[in-house]
């Protein structure tokens, strides 16, 4: 590095926090095939996995330049073999570590393993309360298998905190989800509405609830909040299609979040490499601190600088710092584009058009056949989401 370079990142890392929280997607690798996977569609053509060394040296380095949680994900995280090694080095190196899991691969031997790495704190994944629903939508038999893993989470000490992904298919078992999270003694249960990147955009149509359907779910959520007090906390995530503005990103592009991908692309969330004309940098070939303060990918869309009307004048734009790049592709073909859900964006009526749709009973679009994320898929597709 030259010396104004480097006086450059110093500067940079004085006005520039650091990444705060490291996702660690360590596979794409999955035994399941959910119609809504947040994965890249074209996944199938990165296989080169990070080795052992290789994610050591990414955890490492992150936790140099003070990245405080860790959070392993994938696919399906179990399914790599090292796994409890690199939970063992996260916990070594002063981490808060975090496993987001199907359930899939969790068995005694392993969650002991795992424990004694120092794991923190898991997330299980459920795609629906009734053993059809759930293997349905991930094409697999797992529910039981699932419902084991929730036993030897809470055997081990471990608060459980459940996932469920929530579109039209199971919005309306709401009521049965909650009662399924009860039964497995739940402490936390995030409903976390679809939001349309990867899998999900490809289904949109068929996923995306009614605002009825909506409504009713988040009256009985809030039913169960009165119900239970504070036994059980809940969270109901809206899905973005159904609000007039956008969130901030990420909490804002490069601002807290790092995600590492299975082949070692470095990218201020885990969906940014869709976007067109954007070098993401990898792990194999620069620093973490290289990447973090001077790759164009993490300098592109910080800050408020690289917007254009309607976003550079809006007095919002330090809020939710023009919302969503990969929606803004997405919907509006243009990345740098104000993100679509603002009802101030041009292309909104892309959004309340699919809206529109989602509240007619029966609509050809709502039928079609679902597509499952899997390898064949992944190559079929022409659209990297």
């Amino acid at each position: 590095m030259t010396d104004f370079a480097e006086a450059q990142a110093a500067q940079d890392a004085a006005t520039i926090g650091p990444p705060l929280w490291l996702l660690a997607e360590v596979t794409y690798r999955c035994p399941l095939h959910c119609v809504y996977c947040y994965n890249p569609v074209d996944f199938a053509k990165h296989e080169a996995e990070l080795s052992t060394e290789e994610w050591f040296k990414v955890l490492r380095e992150a936790r140099e330049l003070g990245s405080v949680q860790c959070g392993f994900s994938g696919g399906e995280p179990m399914l790599r073999d090292d796994l409890e090694l690199l939970v063992a080095e996260a916990h070594r190196l002063g981490y808060y570590t975090n496993l987001l899991t199907s359930g899939v691969g969790l068995n005694e031997k392993r969650i002991d393993a795992l424990k004694e790495a120092g794991l923190d704190h898991i997330q299980l994944s459920f795609q629906d309360s009734s053993r059809e629903m759930n293997d349905f939508l991930s094409s697999t038999r797992t529910f039981d298998l699932k419902r084991r893993a929730a036993t030897l989470i809470k055997s081990r000490g471990y608060p459980m905190v459940m996932n469920c992904t929530i579109h039209r298919h199971n919005i309306d078992h709401i009521e049965a989800i909650l009662q399924l999270a009860d039964e497995i003694e739940a402490e936390y249960v995030e409903l976390a509405n679809t939001q349309y990147y990867g899998w999900a955009q490809v289904n949109r149509d068929q996923l995306l609830p009614s605002r009825e359907q909506l409504e009713c779910a988040e009256r009985i959520t809030n039913e169960w909040r009165e119900k239970h007090g504070n036994k059980m906390k809940l969270f109901f995530v809206v899905p973005d299609y159904y609000e007039n503005r956008p969130k901030k990103c990420m909490n804002g592009w490069g601002n807290i979040f790092l995600t590492i991908t299975p082949d070692g692309k470095a990218l201020p969330c885990h969906t940014a490499r869709m976007l067109p004309g954007l070098e993401f940098p990898d792990v194999r070939t620069s620093s973490v601190r290289e990447i973090w303060y001077e790759s164009e990918g993490f300098n592109r869309y910080r800050g408020t600088g690289w917007m254009k009307e309607p976003c550079s004048s809006c007095p919002e734009k330090e809020k939710d710092y023009g919302g969503c790049r990969c929606q803004a592709y997405m919907v509006a073909n243009d990345p740098n584009a104000a993100d679509p859900v603002c009802d101030k964006s041009p292309f909104h009526h892309k959004i309340v058009e699919a809206v529109e749709r989602a509240q007619i009973p029966g609509n050809p679009q709502q039928v079609k056949p679902l597509i499952y994320r899997g390898p064949k898929e992944s190559l079929q597709l022409d659209r990297p989401f």
